[in-house]
């Protein structure tokens, strides 16, 4: 910009007139893409660059692009991580020198002036993360410049103008999470289901659910719900499962040793873990109805998710597919879960297992109701209540020890 307040007299020829800039201009380009199935990266990109190159000096070309195909949503250390298979995958004719991440990390060393994008949500759609980006690069020396912002004027109008179109965006960002978390919410109610179908169902189409013709994207996804799995122990085994837990007071590492004991009863794909046993037991999903929103994916560690708290779980309002147990049963096992996991002492049952196992006995769940469960003790069967009374506990011990 001109300086109003000239000297009076030409000074142009003393050595400190204009502070000079040894560094050579250096721009490089930076965009985004959301996705590579909503959105097409070939033209997209392509695009911002024609916008993006506007801001050019005369004869200027970028000394190299840096662009992703990732959401605006995430944070900086988690964009670009996708592999260099993908990005080739797209028939993208803009080179690609890396994404967001790399030109932090690198524009130091590549002498970067200047960042050009086509508009600030080419950066982040987060405001805290787009300002972190512009300090940190301008901390390097390089100045972030949006296309879409106008030239000359004052500096508090840039800036506002910037503000304004990062705030946007960020409001931009929260809107689209409110409407797209209003139709996964209505997506449970309605019983349809999210995700993998839990051990002992299968996901099938749901022929009565409305039918969306092809829209922008393409066809749309099917609606789903869940039926029992073909094979009838599955849903007696995640019963059995449940009950061990929610009766017994068993831990992970025993209800496991029950079921890889006896595998034509309780057959699995692969084999029973600590991980799958107590991943069914806590499913809410076992008691008929639909939930969704038990885990939050995004929590800044890729490959990890975050358990919800339960009061912000989205329940179906009524049962929509055959249940593995009751909602009472369900609710019981979680607070048996909760006492094991701080120590609390184990069940009646826990302790006559424990006794046979001394003995070389093991006991196996014949039948059950919800008041009497038949088990079989080595060679004897026995009829318990439940709850056990601990009279009967000792008894059925001391009967263990006498027929051995």
């Amino acid at each position: 910009m001109t300086n109003p307040f000239a000297p009076p007299i030409d000074l142009s020829h003393l050595p400190n007139f204009r502070q000079a800039d040894t560094r050579p201009r250096r721009a490089v380009f930076l965009g985004r893409v959301s996705t590579k199935d909503r959105q097409l990266p070939a033209s997209s990109i392509p695009r911002q660059v024609v916008l993006a190159a506007e801001r050019l000096d005369p004869g200027e070309e970028f000394v190299a692009h840096f662009w992703d195909v990732e959401s605006g949503m995430l944070p900086t250390h988690l964009r670009g991580l996708g592999p260099q298979e993908m990005y080739d995958g797209l028939g993208v004719p803009t080179p690609r020198d890396g994404g967001l991440q790399d030109l932090v990390d690198r524009a130091e060393q590549m002498g970067v002036t200047h960042v050009l994008a086509e508009r600030s949500d080419r950066v982040a759609r987060a405001m805290l993360t787009s300002l972190t980006v512009e300090h940190e690069l301008e901390r390097l020396g390089a100045e972030v410049i949006y296309a879409n912002e106008p030239t000359g004027g004052t500096e508090s109008g840039r800036l506002r103008t910037r503000r304004y179109g990062q705030a946007e965006a960020e409001i931009y960002r929260a809107t689209m999470i409110e409407m797209s978390m209003g139709g996964q919410f209505q997506h449970a109610i309605n019983g349809w289901n999210h995700g993998y179908p839990p051990y002992p169902y299968v996901a099938v189409v749901d022929e009565d659910a409305p039918v969306r013709g092809q829209g922008r994207f393409g066809e749309m996804r099917p609606k789903k719900k869940l039926v029992p799995h073909p094979d009838e122990r599955r849903f007696d085994a995640a019963r059995e499962l449940c009950r061990l837990r929610r009766e017994e007071h068993l831990k992970g590492p025993d209800i496991v040793a029950i079921l890889k004991a006896e595998p034509d009863r309780y057959p699995i794909d692969g084999e029973w873990t600590y991980n799958r046993v107590e991943g069914l037991v806590a499913n809410p999903k076992l008691t008929g109805y639909q939930v969704y929103n038990r885990r939050a994916n995004r929590t800044g560690r890729a490959g990890f998710s975050r358990r919800n708290p339960i009061s912000q779980w989205v329940w179906s309002p009524k049962v929509v597919h055959k249940p593995v147990v009751s909602l009472e049963e369900w609710t019981r096992a979680q607070e048996v879960t909760a006492g094991l996991r701080v120590g609390a002492e184990g069940g009646p049952l826990l302790r006559i297992r424990a006794a046979a196992s001394r003995l070389g006995f093991t006991v196996s769940a014949v039948s059950s109701s919800s008041t009497h469960a038949l088990y079989r003790i080595g060679n004897r069967q026995i009829v318990l209540p439940f709850p056990v009374p601990d009279t009967l506990v000792q008894q059925v011990i001391e009967d263990l020890g006498s027929s051995e």
